[in-house]
């Protein structure tokens, strides 16, 4: 191979594909670019570490509070096991943002980015629909007000979880 007129040194031809060449012709802007993008890369990799982080001392703290009510009796209040259901849905959350910014890190397709954004808001909700509490409101009034306003955040986000999978369906298919 070393016959070959393309590793001759002393050729003068211009090569035919760029690729072989370093890349001496980048502007500066490619350069910035390039530098932003791998600080992005390098932020959401910091992100998903935190959120997996967090998602571990949660489910340790979880485990720790159901241990502790159990041998007090505590693990038969309703009260609590609402407050370990309100754990663990919020657990589920950090999982779903996680997966978000796992899906961003790969650049995964828009739509997979939206529906997990969807299920984060769906569990979120879920999630505040079982914390509900009327007595945490000053009126009945406000009460009300919460609860319609949770009622129309669930359905908007039933129904674009529905388009979503709907449009996923008829462009898959």
């Amino acid at each position: 191979m070393a016959d070959s007129p393309a590793a001759d040194p002393s050729d003068d031809s211009p090569a035919t594909d760029s690729h072989d060449e370093p890349s001496t012709d980048r502007t500066s802007s490619d350069r910035v670019f390039d530098a932003t993008s791998r600080f992005i890369t390098g932020v959401e990799l910091a992100a998903a570490a935190m959120f997996a982080l967090l998602f571990g001392i949660g489910v340790i703290d979880l485990a720790i509070q159901i241990a502790e009510s159990v041998p007090t009796g505590a693990i038969t209040n309703p009260n609590v096991v609402i407050g370990f259901i309100e754990t663990g849905l919020l657990l589920l959350i950090i999982v779903e943002v996680y997966e978000t910014v796992v899906a961003y890190i790969e650049q995964s397709e828009t739509r997979v980015i939206v529906r997990l954004v969807i299920y984060t808001g769906v569990i979120a909700m879920v999630r505040k629909v079982i914390i509900f509490r009327t007595s945490e409101y000053a009126t009945t009034q406000d009460a009300l007000f919460a609860a319609v306003s949770y009622t129309v955040i669930v359905l908007g986000l039933v129904a674009l979880l529905y388009v979503e999978r709907s449009i996923g369906n008829s462009l898959e298919g």
